[in-house]
């Protein structure tokens, strides 16, 4: 007690352990070794597991030989060798004997049952591009492990989304991100990208990206509208690809920020091969496709059990009967699956004709999404016999998902 209190009296000393390739023996095979070795895998630990049983996550560890699994109680020796014990079982004698072994062994060790009786500590613990953020209480008294994960979590997410900036002091090398940024509510971009906004020097967005992360922009980032670059003797896409490059050449960090992701419909890989060609570094930042997000926010399932069991994802800016299609509708017609247009909505007309043409029934269901995970979203229904009239009717307007199946009758209106 003596001792415990002394340890008390000062707090502790937060280090980083660099555990590859070094032995590191958990005794105990339960909730708390699931939780903490992922991280000794990651640290490449050599990870030692004394237990007679074991979760079965813990179990697909020792199958996958991430770790060496000894199937049977602690016994006195365990820690030999060892720079690095955690101690969590839910025998209190095995525990306080492992701890006294690791005392002898001068063996730094955690303990889950009893912090005081330790010898060191695991912080809350969290990454983020790089940087490791650790918090920890330093008094026994005043540990409070879920106050620690609340800041990690904080922390963490702050420099996820910007929000919290940490400004890179050494040179960076200037380039150019593709930044996907969903379907349109501006929570559903990617933690990356909201990053990499946070970071830029000059974002290029088009009007479908998510309009309403540009106004929490700092005031020095140059915010370029897509449509608004001036296209002189250049067509639209090349003149956004020179803008791309010659802004990159000056040395900024640069956004190009699309709806959806870079590369469905988005034109990614033509902006991402003329910055290769320019030696321009170029980041690919997935973002979640509208394809499959706005059906999912009007409750629709592209997929669903004894329904469907594929999806098919077509443009349907050029008409089925334009010579330019590189669609091949009769043999869409044919699949019993989900069908998801976009940028289909003055074109629905004549798909709905020729679907039911090459053998769709007319009576397929078809829901149309506009403006989905937006304030504005709104979803008509109609058939492939009704939907051309229908559209007109309810004045549907792009941006809007087009989703053609049975698909459409499973999820709630």
């Amino acid at each position: 007690m003596a001792e415990h209190a002394a340890r008390a009296a000062h707090p502790a000393y937060p280090v980083g352990l660099r555990l590859t390739g070094r032995r590191v023996v958990v005794i105990g095979g339960g909730q708390v070794a699931q939780r903490r070795l992922p991280a000794l895998i990651a640290a490449g630990a050599d990870i030692v597991l004394v237990s007679p049983s074991a979760t079965p996550s813990v179990e697909a560890m020792a199958d996958a030989g991430e770790i060496r699994w000894i199937k049977r109680a602690y016994e006195d020796g365990d820690l030999a060798d060892t720079w690095y014990a955690l101690v969590a079982t839910s025998d209190a004698d095995a525990n306080n004997a492992a701890s006294a072994e690791a005392e002898r062994t001068r063996t730094w060790c955690v303990r889950s049952d009893d912090a005081g009786a330790a010898t060191a500590w695991t912080p809350a613990t969290g990454r983020s591009e790089g940087v490791t953020v650790a918090v920890l209480t330093t008094e026994v008294s005043g540990r409070d492990p879920r106050r620690s994960a609340a800041l990690r979590d904080a922390i963490v997410e702050g420099l996820r989304d910007g929000t919290l900036a940490a400004p890179h002091h050494r040179t960076r090398t200037p380039g150019v991100a593709l930044v996907g940024g969903g379907p349109g509510d501006p929570d559903l971009i990617t933690v990356r990208g909201r990053r990499l906004l946070a970071e830029a020097d000059v974002v290029i967005a088009d009007r479908l990206g998510p309009r309403d992360l540009l106004d929490e922009l700092p005031p020095h980032v140059e915010v370029i509208d897509a449509a608004k670059i001036p296209y002189g003797r250049y067509m639209a896409q090349e003149a956004i690809n020179n803008a791309l490059i010659e802004h990159a050449k000056a040395g900024k960090a640069v956004v190009r920020l699309k709806g959806g992701d870079p590369f469905v419909f988005g034109r990614g890989m033509e902006e991402a091969q003329a910055l290769a060609e320019a030696g321009i570094a170029c980041t690919v930042v997935p973002g979640i496709s509208s394809s499959i997000s706005v059906p999912g926010a009007a409750g629709i399932p592209v997929t669903h059990r004894g329904v469907a069991h594929e999806f098919t994802v077509v443009s349907g800016h050029v008409a089925p009967d334009d010579e330019r299609s590189l669609v091949d509708w009769p043999s869409l017609a044919k699949l019993r699956g989900t069908l998801v247009v976009l940028m289909g909505v003055d074109k629905i007309g004549a798909i709905a004709q020729t679907l039911v043409a090459h053998g769709k029934a007319p009576e397929t269901p078809v829901a149309l999404v506009q403006e989905g995970t937006t304030a504005s979203q709104r979803r008509v229904d109609a058939t492939l016999a009704t939907v051309a009239e229908t559209a007109r009717a309810e004045d549907v307007r792009p941006p809007a998902v087009i989703v053609i199946g049975d698909v459409v009758a499973v999820g709630t209106k």
